[in-house]
């Protein structure tokens, strides 16, 4: 069952100002047209009000800038991440440990404390250690002499192989496979491929998030890590020996080549691809379909395939839409530029030509 607490509550809790009934009940968050008399909806921008007749919200979370409304409000300086922060306190239950299964299979010489929950068809390995409070869905698969941090959630089907380390408060959605190979191999003359083995591991970080079909490969040799807050999106590629810096973001379907790595807060959109053995520093975005093929500052802004400056690539984008047309006054502007050279040179000269 969903919490239910006072306005004034829920403003404490994302550092928020009351308007209207401090005392009102809420019990839970929706949106616009969803939310009934006992749940907070919220607004993002002040263009979004006046909030629409049918909205039976009993409150709205709104940004600083909304004016006074015709319901009690939480005004906050940030009210997507107040409304966030809201709506999982309001969910948030507590941990009930439902032990191991009758039908999981453990390993010799774990160590699980009281506190877990696993369940039917799980198999942790030999010598895996886990902290209190974790949940391990169905048929999950857990490498020998892996580590998985307190509070850590394992969802169904996931795979996580030998000796990786997960850290606190780590969610792996379903299907996720932390820790297979990495893609290396040899190349002869003869085109003959020929594996370099894999000997490293992966090490994910506290409050990390991977979506559902994700992949992270274990290192060549060392570490492919996955630093603190970072949250990446279903069916997202990282390659061996990948350094992704501290609460970066990966969209869907981005992919990481082997050794690259990555600053704070890098975002990549949907899509983008890096090359293998570059670096990107603190703070920078890829627009969706990215290419990106060399270093880039902290900071940068790009887009495009290769990818360049956003700006200018939003402009070279505008032009390529018109391009068809462009050719099309090319070729007419060269039949002119044809047809006046040809006058020019059939033209009788003048008087003053001939002297």
């Amino acid at each position: 069952m969903a919490r239910e607490c006072t306005l004034q509550q829920l403003a404490d809790l994302v550092q928020g100002r009351v308007e209207g009934d401090p005392n009102l009940v809420i019990r839970g968050l929706n949106g616009i047209e969803q939310a009934g008399p006992d749940e907070i909806t919220f607004i993002l921008e002040k263009k979004q009000l006046p909030l629409p007749p049918t909205c039976r919200a009993g409150a709205c979370i709104v940004p600083v800038d909304a004016g006074p409304l015709s319901l009690p409000a939480i005004v906050s300086d940030l009210p997507s991440v107040a409304a966030a922060r809201i709506h999982t306190f309001l969910l948030a239950t507590p941990f009930v440990a439902q032990g191991i299964h009758p039908a999981a299979v453990i390993g010799r010489g774990c160590v699980i404390p009281e506190e877990v929950s696993i369940g039917p068809l799980v198999s942790l390995g030999e010598r895996v250690v886990l902290g209190e409070r974790v949940t391990i869905h169905p048929g999950a698969v857990i490498g020998s002499d892996t580590i998985i941090g307190s509070d850590s959630v394992i969802h169904a089907n996931v795979v996580v192989a030998a000796q990786c380390t997960i850290g606190k408060r780590v969610i792996l959605y379903h299907g996720v496979v932390i820790g297979s190979d990495g893609f290396g191999f040899a190349t002869d003359a003869r085109g003959n491929h020929y594996k370099k083995p894999q000997v490293g591991t992966v090490r994910i970080d506290d409050d990390v998030e991977i979506g559902a079909n994700s992949c992270v490969d274990r290192a060549a040799f060392g570490v492919t890590w996955v630093k603190a807050g970072t949250k990446i999106d279903n069916l997202v590629m990282v390659g061996h020996n990948v350094v992704i810096g501290e609460n970066s973001i990966l969209c869907g379907q981005a992919g990481i080549a082997g050794s690259t790595t990555l600053g704070r807060n890098v975002v990549l959109g949907a899509k983008t691809g890096v090359a293998d053995h570059l670096h990107l520093g603190n703070q920078v975005m890829a627009a969706a379909m990215s290419g990106i093929h060399n270093n880039q500052p902290p900071g940068a802004r790009i887009g495009g395939c290769p990818a360049f400056e956003v700006k200018s690539w939003g402009k070279a984008t505008a032009v390529y839409s018109r391009l068809p047309q462009i050719a099309k006054e090319l070729r007419h502007l060269r039949k002119e530029v044809d047809r006046l050279t040809n006058l020019l040179e059939h033209r009788e000269p003048t008087q003053g030509e001939e002297q």
